[in-house]
């Protein structure tokens, strides 16, 4: 009697201990833990930097408007166009350093054009383990882009700003591609942009939002996703830790639901990503 007690008592136990770990594994892709780090009321907890450093100008390119982030929300329709003048270029950063998180957000794109639009189109984009806060950042870039001459989404893709990490691609090192798919490690890529995976869906300018997640361990590895599919990685990066910065480049964007989950420890990639 006492041994089918027993053996009782451990099922139980090993039933309990199985549903414990699903769980776990489980509540990393999960919305428990996220935070909101923009709060859509006020600037607690970030500052912003231009590359000029106006301070007074800053607080024209940043705008929050209806919750959210509106970039050159009050300034004119058109700005310093074909002139080489780029004083509005900067970011809006963190004044918290992170290291192993979930970043995830919402953007979409506005009307107004500016700077040099006529080189990089709709562009802006998301800085994040920032070192050294100059505008361009010592950084990684998550790259939000899209080139409406040739209806193509960049949006994803890395730049490694005085950084680098070990990239996987096509065999002609053009575009992401995930090992299972025949993608290959075309080793460490420094100062350099990294092409997301093409053909994934997307909202340009359709007044519509689009969702962007980026996973980070440490210095282990970085995953890149658009709307519910990685578009990009990279492992062994240059830099463990740093603040988080959202651009102001060539074109009004919209940022919103800026929240970030934290983990104490690296979570094995394989929870995120089926290599």
């Amino acid at each position: 009697m006492k041994n089918i007690i027993f053996r009782s008592v451990i099922k139980i136990v090993t039933i309990v201990l199985i549903c414990s770990c699903s769980n776990t594994k489980k509540n990393h892709l999960s919305n428990e833990g996220f935070v909101k780090i923009f709060n859509g009321e006020n600037w607690d907890g970030w500052y912003f930097k231009l590359r000029n450093g106006d301070e007074e100008l800053a607080n024209k390119v940043f705008a929050i408007d209806n919750e959210k982030v509106h970039v050159f929300k009050d300034m004119p329709d058109s700005l310093n166009l074909g002139t080489g003048e780029n004083a509005t270029h900067g970011l809006f950063y963190t004044k918290k350093k992170y290291s192993k998180y979930i970043l995830r957000f919402e953007y979409k794109w506005g009307e107004k054009i500016t700077n040099n639009f006529d080189r990089w189109q709709y562009d802006a984009g998301v800085y994040y383990h920032v070192v050294d806060d100059k505008i361009w950042p010592q950084g990684i870039e998550y790259q939000i882009r899209y080139d409406h001459t040739k209806n193509k989404n960049h949006t994803g893709d890395f730049i490694t700003g005085g950084t680098s990490v070990n990239w996987y691609a096509t065999k002609d090192s053009t575009t992401f591609l995930l090992p299972k798919h025949g993608g290959v490690d075309v080793g460490q890529y420094k100062n350099k942009m990294m092409l997301a995976k093409p053909n994934v869906k997307f909202n340009a300018l359709n007044n519509e939002w689009n969702l962007c997640e980026i996973i980070v361990m440490g210095n282990k590895y970085a995953i890149h996703k658009l709307n519910g599919e990685i578009v990009n990685m990279g492992t062994d990066l240059s830099v463990n830790e740093g603040v988080i910065g959202f651009q102001s480049e060539t074109v009004e964007i919209f940022y919103k639901n800026i929240e970030v989950k934290e983990f104490g420890e690296v979570v094995p990639m394989k929870e995120f990503i089926e290599l």
